[in-house]
């Protein structure tokens, strides 16, 4: 019998009749005679104000207790999904991350999973029973409950589905699957019926919502099949349908046909950039600027450093826009002084737009034509960085949308 992970968004589990359809879905699966694990997300909203009244207490709460807090958010879910799922006339058990357990390290807020004990689990699938486990959660080794950071149930489910070696997980979501670009952004993006692990890693890591980039990166090392489809249209509608109507995220060589030159385009607004003046050009500078932004847990992304003039230059670097305080904190603090630095300035108000498709490997004049069509546009490009599928540029957070209309133009990526 095959097994299924099925994972659930806040916005799919936000009220009770939501949770009721998700009850009618996971049940029609079942019926089909499939094995089914679902991890469901907290109540849309719960996790926001569950910290929120943490912050209304203390501005800067200790990391452990917030995540012993914002855990019950989906401790909750489970719980109201098991009901609902008895009250279909099904045998459904709850359990919570350190229930099962999902092992973590111990990284307070920002845990990452260092393995899944699988057997009480397959267990109670062996007696029929549908297995509800809460998302974005685990246990350290003290027996401390953690949290995986915003984002973190995509994760749980895929790490979850790997570990059961299951057929395949299913990520429902408000959306219907994987676009060329943000429909709210771009009317007229085209949904993708399949996009590559690749792809899709660099679209969640480049600010694209639809999955966590962490989720992303277990599926493509543990090669988990993975779709993103809507929990929002009829719950009873044939599984045939319902299969076909999302984005079947998989692997490159997977597939025959021939790949468009760009897949999408993505964009982040949580961007912020920083620069330090006057660093002397020697080895182990960057290091010694960012050590201390990696110890302070702050995650780097686009980095440039300018011509050497004189034994001096200058270092660009962008962190998420939650972190720009931080970070400045960080670089007056420890690193102005004891490199002999100049001034340290930074911007708040910038974004990232890129250009993404395993198609660039084969065709050329990609950047040009990006970059032609921001200079017609007056769009002035702040910094570069590129890989193998992708370009991308910060530019004034002003200018985002105008930037991601022209290019989703510019590559034809309009819908049909």
């Amino acid at each position: 019998m095959a097994l299924i992970v099925h994972k659930y968004g806040g916005t799919s589990m936000g009220s009770t009749d939501r949770i009721k359809n998700v009850a009618k879905r996971v049940a029609k699966w079942h019926d089909a005679g499939y094995q089914i694990v679902v991890v469901p997300s907290a109540m849309s909203g719960e996790t926001n104000r569950i910290i929120g009244l943490a912050k209304e207490i203390m501005a800067d709460p200790d990391p452990r207790e917030l995540d012993m807090i914002a855990s019950t958010g989906e401790q909750v879910s489970v719980g109201l999904l098991a009901i609902a799922l008895q009250a279909l006339g099904k045998k459904a058990v709850s359990y919570a991350g350190w229930q099962v357990p999902i092992k973590t390290d111990s990284s307070h807020t920002k845990a990452r999973i260092a393995s899944i004990d699988d057997v009480k689990v397959n267990a109670d699938l062996a007696e029929g029973k549908i297995v509800i486990i809460t998302g974005f959660q685990g246990v350290d080794e003290l027996g401390n409950i953690t949290t995986l950071g915003r984002g973190g149930s995509d994760t749980s489910a895929v790490a979850i589905a790997a570990a059961l070696k299951a057929q395949e997980c299913l990520i429902y979501t408000d959306v219907d699957g994987v676009y060329t670009t943000d429909p709210r952004v771009v009317s007229d993006a085209r949904k993708l019926n399949t996009v590559t692990f690749e792809e899709m890693l660099e679209m969640a890591s480049l600010g694209s919502k639809v999955l966590q980039i962490r989720s992303v990166e277990f599926a493509g090392n543990y090669r988990m099949p993975t779709r993103v489809l809507s929990s929002l249209t009829d719950p009873l509608m044939p599984l045939a349908e319902e299969i076909i109507s999302g984005t079947l995220i998989s692997f490159e060589e997977d597939t025959n046909m021939e790949q468009a030159t760009i897949t999408g385009i993505a964009f982040n607004r949580d961007e912020a950039k920083l620069t330090v003046f006057g660093v002397p050009d020697k080895p182990g500078i960057a290091y010694q600027i960012l050590g201390p932004i990696a110890d302070a847990n702050i995650e780097v992304d686009m980095i440039i450093q300018n011509q050497s003039v004189e034994g001096k230059t200058d270092f660009t670097f962008t962190v998420p826009r939650g972190d720009y305080n931080k970070a400045m904190d960080v670089l007056n603090a420890s690193v102005k002084e004891h490199i002999g630095a100049g001034n340290i300035i930074g911007d708040s108000k910038v974004s990232k737009v890129s250009v993404v498709g395993v198609g660039m490997r084969s065709h050329v004049g990609i950047a040009s034509q990006m970059f032609r069509t921001l200079s017609d546009e007056g769009i002035n490009i702040q910094m570069i960085s590129t890989s193998e599928i992708k370009i991308s540029v910060l530019i004034d957070e002003k200018y985002m949308e105008l930037a991601v209309r022209a290019l989703h133009k510019a590559f034809g990526l309009e819908a049909a």
